[in-house]
């Protein structure tokens, strides 16, 4: 039988297949390729990068999505799996868990669901050791991700961070931790730069994400048609946050502020923006007593953008309310241990995303007790009445927008992971 060579194969090359192909068995051109090394043989193809993506809530998933569908513009083959939601999935990943099923937060609810998070993370290690990924990339959810990390460790499994913890925020010291376990970081906020190289860790800026999906599907007249808004009339939009625990807490509130405003200006209207993640049942007990607001899905942006003014759960959401220019008022609670927890780490004087971005506190906060009407209700009504007042927050939220770089953070954080798929 006539042994194949690869024009470019070593003479030790060719004496390994002379030696498997001695007793004259047939043997394919793929079998030679595999015993080639790599970039030894001419017709060898690139191998499918093996890419996990740990999202584990609504807001994380949405990037990971964008994420998702630049890799497979990059490389269509890419084999990518990990946590996310409904989006990832669209976008091509193969779901291991659903976000739905990590919808917990607190400290509280965490230590109630560990069995849970046991159970899932001894299953992602064996996904470790079964698949073997190129890189993981894991994006936001620190408590759980940086755990995760640590495991990924002990298989020399390149990490991609992105959407960094907020370090700058509480738990300062856990910066520390990140450089030690992650490889490299890819930052949203210009200013984590600085933070990340001065303990000595790679970082870059790629923009944020929410400038690739901040899109409204409707004009004003078009979304209040859909609502049943009337769009003469000015409108508050509620958005109760994207977990139940979220909603269950800040809704009712929400709802009893909208519902007192309402008696002393009859003319203003209520919408309801549900997070992908919410379901309208989840909901419905919720709004016994409340029917002079609508409730819409999927059109939360439509909600952010053509809202008069928003009471918005603290989060990323904030910060897309500030990318729209509307004006907001930010509210959070969290169960009492949780929260007694959590003021004694943080380090900062203003909480939501939208603040911390300005460096200042443009939009109202209502933490914990004060997310109360009796609170709530006389600034609403205030700012409603002042548009002056209006006006100079709108050019304010304009200002943050323009710190949060230029739209394509997802393609460049892809151009990352494969970067540092193809250095193994």
């Amino acid at each position: 039988m006539e042994t194949i060579k690869s024009p470019d194969a070593t003479s030790q090359d060719t004496k390994l297949i002379r030696e498997v192909t001695a007793n004259d068995s047939p043997i394919t051109n793929h079998e030679v390729l595999a015993m080639c090394p790599q970039d030894s043989c001419h017709h060898k193809s690139p191998p499918m990068p093996r890419i996990m993506i740990i999202a584990g809530e609504a807001s994380g998933e949405l990037h990971g999505a964008g994420v998702v569908e630049a890799l497979k513009r990059r490389h269509s083959d890419s084999d990518i799996f990990g946590i996310g939601g409904d989006r990832m999935k669209a976008a091509g990943c193969e779901l291991l868990y659903h976000i739905e099923q990590f919808a917990f937060m607190g400290l509280v609810e965490v230590l109630r669901h560990l069995p849970f998070v046991r159970r899932a993370m001894q299953r992602l290690e064996q996904v470790f050791q079964t698949r073997r990924p190129d890189v993981l990339v894991l994006i936001d959810y620190p408590d759980f991700n940086l755990r995760l990390a640590r495991i990924a460790r002990r298989y020399d499994i390149p990490i991609l961070y992105y959407i960094s913890p907020q370090v700058w925020a509480w738990r300062a010291g856990r910066i520390h931790t990140i450089v030690k376990l992650v490889d490299r970081m890819a930052v949203v906020f210009p200013f984590e730069v600085s933070l990340y190289e001065q303990a000595g860790g790679q970082v870059e800026f790629v923009g944020h994400p929410l400038l690739e999906v901040l899109e409204a599907k409707y004009d004003k007249d078009a979304f209040c048609q859909q609502a049943g808004l009337d769009p003469q009339q000015p409108v508050i939009g509620l958005l109760p946050g994207s977990r139940r625990q979220e909603v269950s807490s800040l809704l009712p509130v929400m709802l009893n502020t909208l519902s007192a405003v309402q008696q002393g200006l009859q003319h203003v209207q209520g919408v309801i923006g549900l997070a992908p993640t919410i379901r309208p049942e989840t909901i419905s007990p919720m709004l016994d007593g409340h029917t002079s607001v609508a409730t819409v899905e999927n059109m939360t942006y439509d909600v952010m953008k053509h809202a008069d003014l928003l009471l918005v759960t603290s989060g990323t959401a904030t910060l897309e309310s500030a990318c729209f220019g509307t004006p907001l008022i930010v509210l959070y609670k969290m169960a009492r241990l949780s929260w007694w927890i959590a003021r004694r780490l943080v380090t900062i004087p203003n909480v939501a995303l939208v603040n911390v971005v300005a460096g200042r506190r443009i939009a109202p906060e209502f933490l914990q007790d004060a997310a109360h009407p009796d609170r709530l209700v006389p600034e609403v009504v205030n700012l409603l009445q002042d548009p002056e007042r209006l006006k100079g927050m709108r050019k304010e939220l304009q200002d943050v927008r323009t710190k949060l770089g230029a739209p394509g953070a997802s393609d460049r954080v892809a151009g990352l992971a494969l970067d540092m798929a193809k250095e193994l």
